[in-house]
């Protein structure tokens, strides 16, 4: 077949054009490309699907903003299941709540979007002091989020679309006061109780297991006395710490950049000035705003004729108690210090000027400049180590994606050693021993990656000893390694662990002969009442627990109020059994009525939760919304194998 193929290869050629050209025309490449990056199903909603790959993006991107915003988070909590599976519930919510937008002709109107962009105080940080925007670095804002500036409008638009969707339910949720004070009553009355507990502790002297009984024990819990698997590793890491390291600056840049940038570098301007203000607030009718324009007029001219009177007129007519005392003085400040209108006319103004009067949200001024602080500047010596640190932090920051690609397949292309990346990059070789796959407790970066982790306990690093890929471990930070020697879990020999062992079978015997002496006393005292030997009553409620455990506090506001007083059981699981006389209900004490307002307000914000929820639920119905993937759920934490006690 071979030797046709190499004697008829123009047929073959031809053959070929006419199956795979026309699928191009129908699908097109980039039709190739998102069905092989559309990836398996997660979730969908109104027949639009989800997928794992759109997933793992929105995680990613969740989890690097909260990084950002918050250095110190724990990276396992990010990693977890649980916070993946949040991300997808978001997406979801996310997805109904722009269909029902759409179905519903929810749009933003430019006027809006405007008015939004104006508000946004991300944005008003962009305004240059003439009160324009500056459009570069709108652009590096709109760029940082990847997205052009249309794309940011377009998306900002959008998401006040979605926000109307559930805006009548939030903006006009309420709860009559009466009815909020019903459940709030009910949520918060006392019950009396008196507890008598029968605690493990307290039976564990009477155990007293054999050798055999010990043996047996350890035999059917063998999973409980491992030693988990171990790996001694190195890694490498590449960060902008790392990258910096290779750049290296000439003298010519750094004085190149000193020349410009020398009056910035050495410090802002600052002014002094004093102002007379005659408050009238945006919002007040215009004839009140204009009347208290026209006095601040008749200032002016009083001033103006007699500059030196300044302090003097502020101190009789200013309006601004904080500065009128002093003549209306305000000290040095910089830019950014005042409100807009403040700002510029100040920074217009040569020193002992008088401005014109200034209009602001709080009113009208007449301002004085008194004087002008210019900042020394300073030497290119004095500033050079700052300038070559922050010309290195930029270079680094345009030349960390050229090399996290060299370094992504470098781990990957000499894949049975971290030396030859490291030397190419100049990066350190670091090792660690006896590493597990959970990390101990205060470990912290990127030896507490989950991913890291993962990627190093994985088969392929601990069958065939690789690198692991290029991990991604926090925001400009990639991280490989490889395992140089790895002991498998095991189960520790019964030697090891007898002293272990013997603990667990007395409390296991302990907790159980607790339970047993409970359920007799709390039979014995439901036959016969008066024979209970309890302690002092306690009052207890949801909002003071006085200590008491959560299981029992439960079972107690779970009781039959018609059938007091009355005794329950509490099983508390290892810690032993409770039995419990519930004797009375205490009603609530009556808050004052500064509490009790704050406490309905409460309550109104927990109603409009759950109709804003019970909505959802709707919507969620109407697009038919569904998960494909399972909740996690959580393992407990006390079955834990002895190693990692």
């Amino acid at each position: 077949m071979f030797d046709f193929v190499r004697k008829h290869t123009k047929i073959m050629m031809f053959v070929m054009f006419l199956l795979i050209i026309p699928s191009f025309v129908l699908f097109g490449i980039d039709g190739y490309n998102r069905m092989r990056e559309k990836g398996e199903a997660v979730a969908r909603v109104g027949g639009y699907d989800i997928t794992l790959g759109e997933w793992d993006a929105a995680h990613k991107a969740e989890a690097d903003r909260l990084r950002t915003s918050m250095p110190n988070l724990d990276a396992k909590l990010l990693d977890s299941p649980e916070a993946r599976y949040a991300t997808l519930e978001r997406l979801v919510r996310e997805r109904v709540l722009a269909q029902a937008a759409d179905k519903f002709k929810l749009t933003t109107s430019d006027a809006r979007l405007a008015r939004d962009l104006q508000e946004d105080p991300t944005i008003a940080s962009l305004r240059l002091p003439d009160g324009k925007l500056d459009m570069d670095r709108y652009r590096q804002l709109a760029a940082s989020q990847g997205l052009t500036p249309e794309g940011f409008e377009a998306r900002v638009r959008h998401d006040l679309s979605v926000r109307q969707v559930e805006a009548g339910l939030t903006g006009t949720g309420f709860s009559a006061a009466a009815v909020a004070d019903v459940s709030l009553n009910a949520f918060f009355e006392k019950r009396e109780i008196q507890i008598a507990n029968f605690l493990s502790t307290d039976f564990a002297a009477k155990v007293n297991p054999n050798e055999g009984e010990l043996e047996a024990f350890y035999k059917a819990n063998q999973a409980l006395f491992q030693a988990p698997e171990q790996a001694s590793i190195e890694y490498v890491v590449l960060d902008l710490e790392s990258v910096k390291k290779s750049i290296s600056i000439s003298e010519a840049d750094l004085k190149s950049y000193y020349d410009q940038n020398a009056a910035r570098l050495s410090g802002a301007e600052e002014r002094r000035a004093s102002h007379i203000l005659i408050n009238a607030a945006k919002d007040a009718p215009a004839a009140e705003r204009q009347k208290a324009k026209a006095r601040a007029q008749e200032l002016l001219q009083e001033v103006r004729k007699a500059p030196d009177s300044f302090a003097d007129v502020a101190k009789k007519n200013s309006q601004d108690t904080g500065s009128a005392a002093k003549g209306g003085d305000l000290d040095f400040f910089a830019r950014g210090a005042m409100v807009k209108p403040f700002e510029t006319a100040v920074f217009a103004l040569k020193k002992g000027d008088i401005s014109e009067v200034v209009e602001s949200d709080f009113g009208y001024h007449i301002i004085k400049l008194t004087d002008v602080k210019t900042p020394k500047q300073r030497s290119f010596e004095e500033l050079r180590a700052g300038i070559e640190a922050d010309l290195k932090t930029q270079q680094a920051q345009r030349k960390f994606a050229e090399t996290a690609e060299a370094f992504t397949n470098g781990v990957y292309e000499q894949s049975d050693s971290l030396k030859p990346v490291a030397d190419k990059l100049k990066l350190e070789i670091k090792t660690v021993a006896n590493m597990t796959r959970k990390p101990a407790a205060g470990t912290t970066g990127i030896l507490a990656n989950a991913k890291f982790l993962a990627a190093i306990f994985g088969p392929d690093a601990v069958e065939k000893k690789r690198n692991t890929e290029a991990i991604e471990t926090a925001p400009n930070q990639l991280a490989a390694g490889r395992i140089t020697q790895y002991v498998a879990a095991r189960t520790l020999p019964f030697v090891d662990v007898r002293a272990v062992v013997r603990e667990r079978v007395v409390a296991t015997r302990a907790a159980e002969l607790a339970n047993k002496e409970g359920v007799e006393k709390l039979a014995a005292w439901k036959a016969a009442p008066a024979s209970a030997q309890m302690p002092a009553a306690v009052l207890v409620s949801r909002d003071q627990a006085q200590n008491v455990a959560p299981q029992v506090l439960n079972a107690v506001l779970r009781v039959d109020a018609s059938a007091l007083p009355v005794f329950v059981g509490v099983n508390l699981g290892g810690q032993g059994y409770a039995v419990v006389k519930v004797n009375k209900i205490v009603p609530r004490t009556p808050p004052a009525e500064a509490a009790a307002r704050q406490d309905r307000a409460q309550y109104a914000q927990w109603w409009t939760g759950a109709e804003s929820q019970a909505y959802y639920g709707l919507l969620k119905e109407r697009f038919k919304a569904a998960i494909m993937t399972a909740r996690p759920s959580r393992t407990a934490g006390d079955a834990a194998p002895i190693a990692a006690r």
